[in-house]
């Protein structure tokens, strides 16, 4: 009777470990959004270190005008996203942001570099984010076919031959590579992921360790919550083993002091595909924050990067802006 007492005991001590490792890391309630831009703005030392032209760059995305466009999911959720059209029949950048992040903030480097290059831009409110469906968030498990949903709604209403550029930021940047092992081609001809983690499972280890937990106590928990209270596999996928599979050039930018995503996850990803992925790491640069110390670099590689893209090169001709920094 004790014997059965005590593994009931630790039966349910595990169920709420794992309950409230559920919470904590996946379950999103709705939030408000709010037109007070500088609450997009994170409090830490590199963000307030730049938060003059991070708020500049969000305070242009949110000003221009744009259409709110939404799709169903795979799995029957409602997802939204804002389309800026800069040119009819250009090229699209479909641009996902970051863990518990907004659109505002994480996908403003993209929309920047889009406007100047003349493309067409998708940003979408990522699953349990912003205007869209949903309470779980699963690191990219479940939001890489959330990009291959959008991709096919883009194909069918923009037309089979406009060119798609998969593009994130943090867990958007995961997202899309993740999603690069689908069946995504030849709809999308390029991506660019701008400091993405290795695997759900290793920035999870990452963050607990920052945090003060036992790496390999708190980890199980974790997964057990993934499975049994958000109904995912934590293992299901991982970018590092995604661009094994990749048969799209890759730009993967990270800044050398990422303090929340380290920049070795990329050299890891990197790695694993030396083919397709092109590496390319921004000194003194934190988390998201390549583009804002060093913007003149940052354009010239995605320009320079794009214009090998057989099906962009004739869009970029025509940019003063893009063949001006690619013949510099």
């Amino acid at each position: 009777m004790q014997a059965l007492i005590l593994l009931s005991s630790i039966g349910i001590i595990t169920l709420l470990f794992a309950f409230y490792s559920y919470v904590i890391c996946f379950y999103s309630p709705k939030r408000p959004q709010s037109d007070d831009l500088e609450q997009y703005i994170p409090p830490g030392k590199q963000y307030q270190a730049v938060k003059a032209q991070l708020l500049e760059a969000v305070n242009q995305m949110h000003d221009a005008p744009c259409h709110w466009y939404s799709i169903k999911s795979h799995d029957g959720r409602t997802l939204w996203g804002r389309f800026y059209e800069n040119q009819p029949n250009a090229p699209i950048i479909l641009i996902f942001h970051g863990y518990r992040g907004y659109c505002y903030r994480d996908c403003a480097v993209g929309f920047t570099i889009g406007k100047k290059l003349g493309f067409n831009i998708m940003a979408v409110d990522q699953r349990s984010h912003g205007k869209s469906d949903g309470h779980v968030i699963s690191f990219g498990i479940r939001e890489r076919y959330d990009c291959l949903d959008w991709i096919r709604w883009i194909k069918k209403t923009f037309g089979k031959e406009t060119p798609i550029v998969l593009s994130g930021v943090s867990m958007g940047a995961s997202t899309v590579l993740m999603a690069s092992e689908l069946d995504i081609c030849p709809d999308v001809c390029c991506i660019l992921a701008d400091c993405p983690y290795s695997s759900p499972a290793a920035i999870i280890r990452k963050v607990s360790h920052d945090i003060g937990y036992p790496q390999n106590l708190a980890y199980p928990f974790v997964w057990l919550g993934a499975g049994l209270f958000g109904w995912f596999r934590l293992s299901a996928a991982s970018a590092c083993n995604a661009v094994k599979h990749a048969k799209l050039p890759i730009l993967l930018v990270h800044g050398e002091e990422d303090l929340f995503v380290p920049c070795d996850m990329s050299r890891e990803i990197s790695k694993n595909c030396k083919e397709y992925v092109h590496l390319y790491t921004f000194p003194k640069a934190g988390h998201g924050l390549s583009y804002l110390i060093d913007p003149d670099r940052y354009e010239k590689l995605c320009v320079d990067f794009l214009w090998q893209i057989p099906s962009l090169e004739s869009y970029l001709q025509e940019s003063s802006y893009a063949t001006k920094l690619h013949s510099a």
